[in-house]
């Protein structure tokens, strides 16, 4: 894909030896453009391309899998039968990939614009950028866009700017690495003004809001359902709490409820703002209870981290009404709350006869043709989707089941599914 993506580049001039700052501001660019504009290209696996980041990786992998589902099966003459079905998908991925690649590199600059334009209102609206940093960053998770948005405001001066020892830093984040290294060289003031896009807003969410949410949709599970629902919300609170990593608990609500997500970006904006007009000063990037520690507490009264512990004992409680409010009224289908087909509870039985059970699902031997899986899927091709049955296979403990074609089916067990597919390639007799 980032070929297509280099070629096109090429034909418009852009190359890693055009698009350096020194290039772009030797052509009559002032640098703080310059900066920004050369952020958008990057080197991957050697090919210079546009700065996609996962959005990237995510479109490579939907084209490839469409793809796939497409053409997996397909016959070609007798002469080239050999490279007819699977052996056909790495061929046409390689002659589409490309395609794509030139149509991206053509509405990827748009798109650049458009996030580069939000960071430059950011970053000149004072403490409301602050509400729009954090709502915007919290927004663009799920497409991997907010790296983009990221990179601009820690990396480029409007993040800030700031002079030590006779060099120019710019950028959040580089300016508080340097604050850090070169105690004294860099104003309060000017830290402050770079902290409000760093972690000091995040902590209020990551310690207390999210744990409040993991305890609503605990509340909110079905009472067969709760132990479950438990092990799943703890261990993504502990995760939020300790290290400021969201995903495991954001992705129990983003999809099922967009109005919780949006609620959630909201008050995530909401509190960048805040600790921005309390006059925080905590950096890092994560928001977790050590960065607290290490530069909030650790950093002495003039963080004034305890502002951050003030909120985080607010927003516990809002976050726990809110969300068990709207999960209630708009019945939404959070852990614990699906619908009565799916949400089935595993009973703890032995690895055999959970393969006995996944074989049953399954709709027997005879109706299945193959057994693979990935990190966390178990991939199975039937004879007759119609024999498959979700409810059976939801009792051996799967997390999820997902119908790609008429053919294939993938049921989710997370990382324990290598052992689950050699188990159940063991019982059908089937090697390697």
């Amino acid at each position: 894909m980032h070929v297509g993506v280099r070629a096109t580049l090429t034909a418009q001039n852009l190359t890693p030896a055009t698009t350096t700052i020194d290039a772009l501001t030797a052509a009559g660019m002032d640098h703080t453009a310059a900066l920004m504009y050369a952020a958008e290209f990057t080197q991957t696996l050697g090919i210079f391309t546009y700065n996609m980041s996962v959005l990237g990786g995510v479109i490579a992998g939907v084209v490839t899998v469409l793809l796939h589902n497409r053409f997996y099966t397909i016959e070609l003459p007798t002469a080239i039968s050999f490279f007819g079905g699977r052996r056909f998908v790495p061929i046409i991925t390689v002659v589409c990939l490309p395609l794509v690649g030139i149509g991206l590199a053509l509405i990827w600059p748009t798109i650049g614009r458009g996030i580069a334009w939000v960071g430059e209102l950011i970053g000149h609206s004072g403490q409301y950028g602050a509400f729009l940093y954090g709502f915007s960053e919290r927004i663009l998770i799920p497409t991997g866009l907010h790296h983009i948005l990221n990179e601009t405001v820690r990396f480029t001066p409007i993040g800030g700017v700031a002079t030590v020892d006779g060099e120019t830093i710019v950028g959040a984040l580089n300016i508080f690495n340097v604050s850090l290294t070169h105690p004294g060289a860099v104003s309060d003031d000017v830290i402050r003004e770079a902290t409000q896009f760093l972690a000091q807003g995040k902590i209020p969410i990551m310690m207390f809001g999210l744990p409040g949410a993991a305890l609503a949709m605990y509340h909110c599970a079905q009472p067969e359902h709760k132990k479950r629902v438990k092990a799943l919300v703890l261990a993504g609170a502990l995760a939020s709490f300790t290290t400021g990593i969201t995903e495991p608990l954001e992705f129990c609500f983003i999809f099922v409820s967009p109005l919780l997500y949006l609620v959630h970006a909201v008050l995530s904006g909401l509190s960048f703002m805040l600790m921005s007009m309390l006059h925080l000063m905590i950096g890092n990037i994560q928001g977790g209870a050590i960065d607290l520690m290490v530069f909030g507490v650790l950093g002495g009264l003039k963080t004034q981290w305890w502002y951050a512990v003030l909120l985080g004992l607010i927003y516990f409680p809002a976050y726990y009404f809110i969300f068990r409010f709207i999960i209630r009224r708009m019945n939404v289908e959070t852990p614990g709350r699906e619908s009565e087909d799916i949400a089935v509870e595993a009973a703890p039985v032995s690895a055999d006869e959970r393969t006995k059970n996944i074989i049953s699902g399954l709709g027997g031997e005879s109706n299945i043709e193959e057994v693979d899986c990935c990190f966390t899927r178990l991939r199975v091709q039937v004879k007759d989707m119609s024999r498959v049955e979700d409810k059976t296979l939801m009792t051996t403990g799967a997390n999820g089941i997902n119908r790609v074609n008429e053919h294939n089916i993938q049921v989710i067990y997370g990382p324990k599914v290598e052992k689950i597919a050699n188990d159940v390639k063991i019982a059908l007799g089937v090697t390697g």
